[in-house]
């Protein structure tokens, strides 16, 4: 992705590995300050994904599986590790999917290092294609709400939902993005719009309560959101809020589209009762900035995703093309876009016309966290 630092344009990754090391951009701190996460062990990536360092559905995949690769350059048994990796976040199924690839390529011999980096590649090229098939969606003009963060930081590169927004920016095309806030850790608002004007993509950040009344106005063209993890049917998994955003589409006769690779979906569920979902901490809703915002001894609730019905999603938007939530079952498989083969445990075209798709928490240690860390030789500068 495109980044600015100390005056400098730099392309970085959200995750990759300098050996012994796992590296990755701490999103913890952004939009203020970019600083790069040192994991020193498979511990340490473990910590990284369950405290946020690192996130987004691919992001995390790409970073257990350099993890597992870490443990084995450091001669630990890869099935060690991964149990660690396995028990960070539940939701996500690129996690499982990523882990499942590790032990299967090292399992069969594989250097370990060139499997995490061939998924890493894969992951991009995912993304890349996504991107192709989906750019055709974002005419001059649209007026495009997204929710929470799928860019470049939710993947190793590109991002799923910001994938077709860049291609059709390249491309010149003007389009306005509203970028949901995404309470309570606010992806949208640090993340996504520090991405967009990164690129220099037209963009406003508005309260999460805001989107239905933009809706009901005839302001948006059309949503369009990541997932954490799709169930067979279509159901879909993402942060917390996506559904309500989903149901106000679909009353307002609005497209809900949802741009995700295919390593994201759980052919071994059947609809999304089965997804779990991740509680998180009640500090990340009762404390903004370090400051409590409710009265001592108030309690809160904090679900990290729900699930969207596959009745709210007009179109699934892959590498392998854009197929209704019915369709879904086709994507079943490798296929030409390079992924890799669904794992043993658990697997993991159409147009902006109205709702119809044509055919086709406790901090890291200072000690892993170095904020005086700068991108290093592996990060090409323009």
């Amino acid at each position: 992705m495109r980044v600015q630092w100390e005056g400098r344009t730099l392309d970085l990754k959200t995750v990759w590995m300098e050996p012994p090391t796992v590296r990755m951009i701490d999103q913890r701190h952004l939009p203020h300050e970019l600083r790069i996460f040192v994991a020193e062990s498979y511990r340490d990536v473990a910590t990284a994904i369950r405290e946020m360092v690192v996130r987004g559905a691919p992001a995390i995949g790409a970073a257990a599986a350099y993890g597992i690769a870490q443990a084995v350059l450091q001669g630990v048994e890869p099935e060690e590790a991964a149990e660690a990796l396995r028990d960070t976040r539940p939701t996500g199924h690129d996690l499982f999917y990523a882990i499942e690839y590790m032990l299967r390529e090292v399992g069969r011999g594989e250097d370990a290092l060139k499997a995490a980096e061939a998924y890493a590649r894969l992951d991009e090229e995912r993304c890349r294609m996504i991107g192709q098939h989906g750019e055709r969606l974002v005419k001059a003009g649209s007026r495009i709400l997204t929710h929470c963060n799928a860019g470049a930081l939710a993947c190793v590169d590109i991002g799923t939902v910001t994938a077709p927004l860049r291609l059709a920016h390249a491309q010149g095309r003007k389009f306005l993005v509203y970028v949901d806030e995404t309470r309570p850790r606010l992806q949208g608002a640090r993340l996504t719009a520090w991405e967009l004007a990164q690129e220099g993509i037209d963009h406003v950040v508005i309260a999460d309560n805001a989107a239905g009344l933009l809706m009901q106005r005839g302001q948006i063209d059309f949503v369009l959101v990541g997932a954490d993890r799709i169930a067979a049917n279509g159901d879909v998994a993402n942060k917390i809020g996506t559904y309500e955003k989903a149901v106000v589409a679909k009353e307002n006769g609005i497209p809900f589209y949802v741009a995700a690779p295919t390593s994201t979906i759980d052919f071994a569920l059947r609809s999304g009762k089965d997804i779990p979902i991740e509680t998180r901490p009640e500090d990340e809703v009762l404390v903004i900035a370090g400051e409590r915002i409710g009265p001592e001894g108030t309690r809160a609730l904090n679900p990290a995703f729900d699930v969207t019905p596959a009745k709210y999603v007009t179109a699934f938007i892959t590498e392998r093309g854009i197929v209704r939530p019915r369709d879904l079952g086709t994507l079943k498989g490798p296929g030409r876009g390079g992924s890799p083969r669904p794992p043993r445990s658990s697997s993991r075209s159409a147009s902006p016309a109205k709702g119809k798709p044509t055919k086709p928490h406790r901090p890291a240690s200072s000690r892993r966290t170095r904020p005086d860390r700068k991108p290093t030789s592996r990060q090409r500068r323009r």
